[in-house]
């Protein structure tokens, strides 16, 4: 059996349980370099615990992957945040617990991106076309990095 949902529209307010929505529209800003610079500032919540932690910033370089949710990750010792470099639209699966009739889809413009906090349960980058993302999250010492896979498959009706 495949339990089939709708992707929803990425908003601050819908993704809050979850983390943060990265976007410029509606966040403080202020201008800095004798006005020659808007900073859009404070956007994320980087959480980082255990051993040796810091922050690190990687490239991901995102292929298309079946649209069937199979499995969950999540990451207790650190958010993970993902800002898309391409103006693509992509999709955002989360979780409060990794079970079929607990997930939600949410489409992210090419303009937004998410911070997932800490233990926070979600799918693995997912794309619809190969999209290049720059990636802040917690590099260190431990185990950051829990799978799981769900007790029910879920589909995503894209239309």
């Amino acid at each position: 059996m495949t339990l089939m949902i709708r992707p929803e529209i990425l908003t601050r307010e819908a993704f809050k349980p979850f983390g943060e929505v990265i976007q410029i529209e509606g966040a403080e800003q202020f201008e800095i370099n004798s006005g020659y610079t808007t900073r859009v500032h404070d956007l994320i919540d980087i959480q980082l615990a255990g051993e040796n932690a810091r922050a690190q910033m990687s490239f991901f370089l995102g292929r298309p992957r079946p649209l069937e949710i199979r499995m969950l990750e999540k990451h207790p010792l650190g958010s993970q945040a993902f800002y898309p470099l391409d103006n693509k639209r992509w999709l955002v699966v989360v979780a409060d617990e990794p079970k079929g009739d607990r997930v939600r889809a949410f489409w992210a413009t090419g303009r937004q991106g998410v911070n997932y906090h800490q233990n926070i349960w979600h799918h693995p980058l997912l794309v619809l076309e190969p999209q290049q993302f720059v990636i802040i999250d917690r590099a260190g010492e431990g185990q950051n990095c829990d799978e799981r896979s769900l007790d029910t498959k879920v589909g995503l009706h894209l239309d």
